[in-house]
C-alpha cells in the first residue's frame, strides 16, 4: 500500500496541474454501494485541454454514511470541488434523473445536465407500461426466467438450438436498472423461438406459450426499439460523445416515433406514449445548454434539430455571450512590428459599415462554414480553426467538455466492483479511493 501511496500521490499531482491551468470543468457524480453493503460517491472530471484534446479522469471515490438526502449530496459534490480546488470553475455537474440528484444540483452554483440515456430508457418503461405490450412481455419474461433458473432446461435448449442448426445462445432475462434489456429480451427471444417451443413441448411444461399474434407485436416492438439502443449506445459509447449530441439524438427519435397511417392500434397508442413522456422530460434538460453545445459542435451547428423559428434565438444567446466576454477584456493594441496583413485586418475591423463587421465577425464566419461529417471529430476541428475564431473557440472548450450521460461515473463504478469483491470487503475507505482512482487514471494512459 506505500507504493501504491506514492504512485496515487504523483498520478494525483498530475491531475492537479491539468485542472490548474484549465478554466473550465465538467463533472458527472453518482453514488454506489459495494458488496460490503458500503455507500460511495464517484466523481469524474472532463475537460479540453489546450491541444482540444478531451481528459476524463476519476477525481474521487469516497465513503458516504449520511443518507442520500439532496442537502447531503449537495455538500458531498460541494467538498469534492474543494479539495480539488476547481469550485469556480465547475461548469456543468452531469447525474441521473433520481429526485435527489436532481434537488441537489438545484442548490449547487452549477449547471445541471441530466443522463440523456438514464431519461430515454425511462421514457422507454414509461411507454411500455401505457401501451398494450404487457401481457406478451409478461409472458416472454417467464418464458426466460424458467430456462434461466433451471441449468438442465437451458442445456435441453442448447441442444435443441444445435440440432436446428442455430448457435448456442442463451436467452436474455430483461432487468430494470439495465439499458436495453427489454429489447435484448425480445430479440433474442424471436431468433430462438422454434428451439424454446420445442424444448417446452419436450419438457411437456405448462407454460403458456406466445400466440402468433402476441410474437407480431413484439415483432414489431423489436423494430420500433432499435432506434433507441442506437441512441443509448453512441450516447454511453467508449469513444468522446459531448452533450451536443443529445438534441440531433432526440430529433432522430421523434422522426422515427412518429405514428404512421400502416401502424396498428397497439402500435399508435405506444409511439404517442413516447413521444409525449420524451417531451415532458425534454423540457427539464437545460435545454439552453444544450442548444448553445449544438450550434458550437461543427457536425450540427446548421441547428436542423431545432425549429426555425428558435435557431435565431440561439445565436443570440452565444452572440451576447461573446460580447460579455470580450467586455472584460482590453482592446488589442497594434505593434510596430506587426505585418502588414494583420494591420490591413484591423484597419477594415475599425470600418464603420455594418455590413463589413457583420462579415468579419467571428460568429458570422463560422456559421459560414460548412458543416463537418457525422464520423469526423469536432476537437480536431476546432484545434485546427482555433486561431481563427478567438473567444468563439473558448466557448466551445466550455460547453463541448460537458458529456451527454453519466456513463463515466457508472464505469467508475464497474472498476470499483473489481477491486472491492468479497475477499476484500474490508478494504479501508481511503484505500479504495485510491486503488480505484489509480485504476482509471493507469487505464486512461
Amino acid at each position: 500500500m506505500k507504493k501504491v501511496s506514492h504512485i496515487y500521490d504523483d498520478e494525483r499531482r498530475d491531475k492537479e496541474e491539468l485542472l490548474a491551468v484549465s478554466c473550465h470543468v465538467a463533472l458527472t457524480g453518482d453514488h454506489w454501494t459495494s458488496v460490503s453493503n458500503h455507500n460511495y460517491l464517484g466523481v469524474t472530471a472532463h475537460l479540453i485541454d489546450s491541444e482540444w484534446k478531451l481528459k476524463s479522469f476519476a477525481l474521487t471515490v469516497r465513503k458516504t454514511v449520511t443518507r442520500h438526502y439532496a442537502d447531503a449530496c449537495a455538500e458531498q459534490f460541494d467538498a469534492v470541488t474543494k479539495e480539488w480546488q476547481i469550485e469556480k470553475k465547475v461548469t456543468t455537474i452531469g447525474t441521473d434523473s433520481a429526485r435527489n440528484m436532481v434537488a441537489a444540483a438545484r442548490q449547487l452554483p452549477f449547471e445541471h445536465v441530466p443522463c440523456a440515456a438514464h431519461i430515454l430508457q425511462r421514457t422507454i418503461t414509461v411507454s411500455l407500461e401505457e401501451s398494450s405490450f404487457d401481457t406478451a412481455l409478461a409472458k416472454c419474461r417467464k418464458i426466460v426466467g424458467h430456462f434461466k433458473h433451471s441449468p438442465a432446461s437451458t442445456e435441453e435448449l442448447h441442444q435443441q438450438q444445435t440440432a436446428l442448426g442455430q448457435a448456442r445462445e442463451p436467452l436474455a432475462q430483461d432487468v430494470s436498472t439495465r439499458w436495453n434489456s427489454t429489447l435484448s429480451m425480445i430479440s433474442r427471444y424471436l431468433r430462438n423461438q422454434e428451439a424454446v417451443n420445442a424444448t417446452l413441448a419436450q419438457q411437456r411444461h405448462n407454460l403458456a406459450t406466445l400466440t402468433n399474434l402476441e410474437c407480431e407485436k413484439l415483432q414489431k416492438l423489436e423494430v420500433v426499439l432499435e432506434p433507441c439502443k442506437y441512441v443509448t449506445e453512441l450516447l454511453g459509447g467508449d469513444s468522446y460523445v459531448s452533450c451536443s449530441v443529445v438534441l440531433p439524438a432526440i430529433c432522430h427519435l421523434n422522426r422515427v416515433m412518429e405514428p404512421t397511417d400502416e401502424d396498428p392500434g397497439y402500435m399508435i397508442k405506444f409511439k404517442t406514449a413516447f413521444l409525449k413522456d420524451l417531451d415532458a422530460r425534454k423540457a427539464n434538460i437545460n435545454i439552453r445548454w444544450l442548444k448553445v453545445a449544438t450550434a458550437l459542435d461543427p457536425r450540427f451547428k446548421d441547428l436542423k434539430s431545432l425549429h426555425k423559428n428558435e435557431r435565431d434565438e440561439v445565436w443570440t444567446w452565444i452572440e451576447e455571450m461573446l460580447r460579455q466576454s470580450e467586455a472584460g477584456l482590453a482592446p488589442p493594441q497594434p505593434t510596430e512590428d506587426e505585418p502588414a496583413a494583420k494591420k490591413s485586418f484591423l484597419l477594415l475591423c475599425s470600418s464603420d459599415s455594418d455590413s463589413d463587421k457583420e462579415e468579419l465577425g467571428p460568429l458570422a464566419r463560422y456559421k459560414a462554414e460548412p458543416c463537418i461529417r457525422m464520423h469526423e471529430c469536432p476537437l480536431e476541428w476546432w484545434a485546427a480553426h482555433a486561431g481563427a475564431y478567438g473567444q468563439l473557440s473558448s466557448l466551445a472548450r466550455k460547453y463541448l467538455a460537458t458529456p451527454a450521460t453519466s456513463v463515466p461515473c457508472e464505469r467508475l463504478f464497474s472498476l470499483a466492483g473489481n477491486i472491492i469483491q468479497k475477499k476484500r470487503a474490508a478494504l479501508h475507505s481511503d484505500n479504495v479511493n485510491k486503488l480505484v482512482c489509480l485504476s482509471n487514471w493507469l487505464k486512461k494512459t
